[in-house]
C-alpha cells in the first residue's frame, strides 16, 4: 500500500467520536478475550462538557485512514494538574488501538506528539487515559484471558510497533491473582489478632455505610489524595473528578468488599474491591445497553464470581502497623463467604515491595504484567 493512501484526521464531529469510541470493536472482533468498553462511559468521557478533566487539562483525538478504511486511534493528552502538580512538562497518549502495522504505529504517535509539542511538552508516556488514575498501562504479559474490570488490553505486537517508534521502557505494573482454595489461609486467620490489637489503639476496621455515601466517598478521598502521593507521578483527583467515579462506582459497590480503617473516627485506610463487571461486559456487543445489553447486565450481575482488589492505602504514620494486612484478610474472609472464584489484586508498581509483599504473603502470584512508555520529544 502506497503511503498517500494513509491519513490521520483530528476528531470533530459527533459522528467521528462514535467511530472513534468503536475502532476497538472492529480491531478485535475475533479476539475472544476482548471486553468492549460500554459507550455512553466512553463518550461521556471523551465529551469535553461532561467530564471534570477538561476544566483544567485538554485533549486531542486522532484516527487513522486507509483508502476510507478506520486502521487506528489515538489521543493526545496535555493532563495541567500532572505537570503542575510533579512539576515537569510532560504529556501522555491514551486510547491508542492500532492494526499491527509499523508505518500506521508511527503515524499516531508523531501526530500526537507534534500537538504535545507545539504546547511547551518535551516528554510523551502512555498509554494513559488521561492519569494513572485511569486505565493505564500497556498488557506486555499474561495474555491468556480477558483483563479485569478497568484494567486495559490490547494485542501482544503493540510494544513491538511502540518500540519501534522510540518508546523505551517507564516502569512495569503488576498484576496479582488468588484462586479460590489456592491462598495463604494462615494469614487470613492472623487478622482476628491483628484486629485486636489496632482495637486497643482504637483502631477500627468497617464496612462503608452506603447510607451515608456522599459523606464516606469524601472522607475516603481524603485518604486517596494523601496515600498515594508518592506514588510515581501521582495526581490527586479534584472534588469533581473524585465524584464522578465514586457516581460509577457506587452502582456496582459490595460493601463486604469497601473496608474503612477508623481511629477515633476519623478514617486512616480504606480498601475497594469491586466485582469483575467485565464477566458481563464481554457479552455486552458493541458496548451498546440498549436495546438487549441492560437486560444481559442485570441478569449477569448476580452471576459475578470474581473481584478487581482496586485499591488499598493507608495515610502516613499508620503503615506497617497491620491495617494493610487486615484490610486485606477481612476482603479475603468476604471472597470466601460469597464463594468466589478468583480475585486480581491490580495493579501494583513493580519496585512496590510495601505493597507487594502482602499481597505475595497472602499467596497472591504475579500473572500479569503491563508497561507504561516514555519518549522524549526533541
Amino acid at each position: 500500500k502506497s503511503k498517500s493512501m494513509r491519513s490521520i484526521i483530528p476528531v470533530i464531529s459527533k459522528k467521528d467520536l462514535s467511530i472513534f469510541i468503536d475502532f476497538p470493536h472492529e480491531l478485535y472482533k475475533n479476539d475472544p478475550f476482548y471486553v468492549p468498553e460500554l459507550f455512553i462511559a466512553q463518550r461521556d468521557m471523551l465529551t469535553t462538557s461532561h467530564h471534570p478533566f477538561y476544566e483544567h487539562s485538554n485533549i486531542q483525538l486522532f484516527l487513522a485512514y486507509d483508502n476510507g478504511e478506520v486502521i487506528g486511534r489515538i489521543a493526545a493528552i496535555q493532563n495541567n494538574n500532572h505537570n503542575k502538580i510533579n512539576q515537569v512538562t510532560e504529556g501522555f497518549f491514551g486510547f491508542f488501538d492500532v492494526i499491527n502495522d509499523h508505518e500506521t504505529a508511527t503515524m499516531l504517535i508523531d501526530t500526537a506528539t507534534a500537538w504535545l509539542k507545539e504546547k511547551g511538552i518535551n516528554k510523551i508516556i502512555g498509554p494513559v487515559n488521561f492519569s494513572t488514575n485511569d486505565i493505564c498501562g500497556l498488557l506486555i504479559d499474561g495474555f491468556d484471558g480477558p483483563p479485569v474490570a478497568m484494567m486495559p488490553y490490547n494485542a501482544p505486537y503493540y510494544l513491538t510497533l511502540l518500540e519501534s517508534a522510540g518508546f523505551s521502557k517507564k516502569v512495569d505494573l503488576r498484576a496479582y491473582r488468588y484462586t479460590a482454595g489456592d491462598y495463604n489461609d494462615r494469614a487470613a486467620g492472623l487478622v482476628e489478632k491483628i484486629e485486636e490489637r489496632l482495637q486497643r489503639n482504637n483502631i477500627v476496621i468497617r464496612k462503608i455505610n452506603l447510607k451515608n455515601f456522599k459523606q464516606e466517598a469524601e472522607a475516603i478521598r481524603r485518604v486517596y489524595n494523601k496515600a498515594w502521593d508518592k506514588n510515581l507521578g501521582f495526581v490527586p483527583m479534584t472534588d469533581k473528578e473524585f465524584d464522578y467515579t465514586a457516581k460509577d462506582l457506587k452502582l456496582i459497590l459490595d460493601p463486604d468488599f469497601c473496608l474503612l480503617a477508623e481511629k477515633d473516627g476519623e478514617i486512616v485506610g480504606f480498601s475497594l474491591a469491586i466485582p469483575d463487571i467485565n464477566q458481563v461486559l464481554i457479552k455486552i456487543k458493541r458496548g451498546r445497553l440498549f436495546p438487549t445489553g441492560l437486560i444481559k447486565l442485570l441478569l449477569n450481575k448476580k452471576k459475578i464470581n470474581g473481584i478487581r482488589i482496586l485499591l488499598l492505602g493507608v495515610v502516613d504514620g499508620y503503615r506497617k502497623m497491620g491495617i494493610e494486612a487486615c484490610l486485606y484478610g477481612r476482603i479475603i474472609k468476604s471472597f470466601q463467604t460469597k464463594k468466589m472464584e478468583y480475585a486480581e489484586a491490580s495493579w501494583t508498581l513493580e519496585h512496590n515491595e510495601m505493597v507487594n509483599k502482602p499481597i505475595e504473603n497472602i499467596g497472591g502470584k504475579l500473572y500479569r504484567k503491563y508497561r507504561l512508555l516514555e519518549k522524549s520529544i526533541a
